[in-house]
């Protein structure tokens, strides 16, 4: 459903794009064609260089040399103006642009730059393709680390270690969770939901989440509303303490994410005592009498 969704926005934007140039090449927004006069200067004294100039384009001056074919090559840099680092990217070369020689006289220059075409179209193109060069980086990044944790999460539930961490946790989660019958296998799902999440395995802890709110739904006496536990399960399954970084995080940033460790720690444990605070007070709320 989701792919059906991002293709319809693309096909959404390429139509766009593909009106909005239509109606720009019949307005001749880009004045494509247009001569263009511009004041020029000696860019030295030597006479041997002469063809070597200074033009004035938007208030600011750029280097620029003629070319043996009727055309002034124009030198660009990140501070050059806007509209020829565009032109000139269009047509392959960011860092230099071939105008035509229109005429030359006295102290002017006048030209004609390079037409402009689809420039929407090509816009909403180029993002496409790098959004989906990005995603599959991004994936491919992901693999590594995810098969890790998952291995060892599968690990650890085949060897038995996940009955000790539901034994070392069983105080915290009794207290949390005081309807949950004891040794209920719900225990183990919570666990483990809680240890992906506090390790940042997001991904991973979404299908032992869902194993959990269904173990729990067969303890909801009312079935079209969610339990105390219910809801205290998901409000920790969101506010998550997370001892280590989202593995998106660090496929995005790499080594870089270790600045955030302790800024994620501290923003984590504040959501989560908040989460389990609001939640222990719904629930008190709701199984107080009601007063008429």
């Amino acid at each position: 459903m989701l792919n059906k969704i991002w293709a319809g926005l693309i096909i959404v934007g390429l139509s766009y794009a593909l009106i909005q140039d239509v109606y720009d090449n019949m307005t001749n927004r880009h004045n494509n064609g247009q001569p263009l006069q511009l004041d020029y200067y000696a860019a030295n004294n030597n006479a041997a260089d002469s063809r070597s100039l200074l033009i004035d384009f938007d208030g600011q001056r750029l280097d620029a040399r003629l070319m043996p074919t009727q055309h002034v090559r124009i030198y660009l840099g990140p501070q050059s103006p806007a509209r020829l680092i565009q032109i000139a990217q269009i047509h392959g070369n960011k860092n230099q642009l071939d105008a035509e020689l229109v005429n030359q006289t006295g102290s002017q220059l006048t030209l004609r730059l390079p037409e402009i075409h689809w420039l929407k179209l090509r816009q909403v193109t180029d993002a496409v393709f790098e959004t989906a060069e990005f995603a599959v980086k991004l994936a491919l990044g992901l693999i590594g680390i995810m098969a890790l944790w998952l291995g060892l999460m599968q690990i650890v539930e085949k060897s038995g270690l996940i009955n000790y961490l539901v034994r070392f946790v069983q105080p915290l989660l009794r207290w949390l969770f005081p309807n949950i019958p004891r040794d209920h296998p719900a225990f183990a799902s919570i666990s483990m939901n809680m240890s992906a999440n506090i390790l940042g395995l997001g991904n991973a802890a979404t299908p032992l989440g869902i194993k959990a709110m269904q173990q729990l739904q067969t303890l909801n006496h009312d079935k079209q509303t969610a339990s105390d536990e219910m809801c205290m399960f998901l409000a920790l399954n969101t506010s998550s303490v997370q001892l280590l970084p989202p593995v998106t995080l660090i496929a995005l940033m790499g080594t870089q994410i270790s600045e955030l460790m302790v800024p994620i720690i501290l923003a984590t444990s504040c959501s989560t005592i908040t989460a389990v605070i609001v939640a222990k007070l719904y629930a008190a709320r709701r199984r107080a009498p009601c007063s008429n």
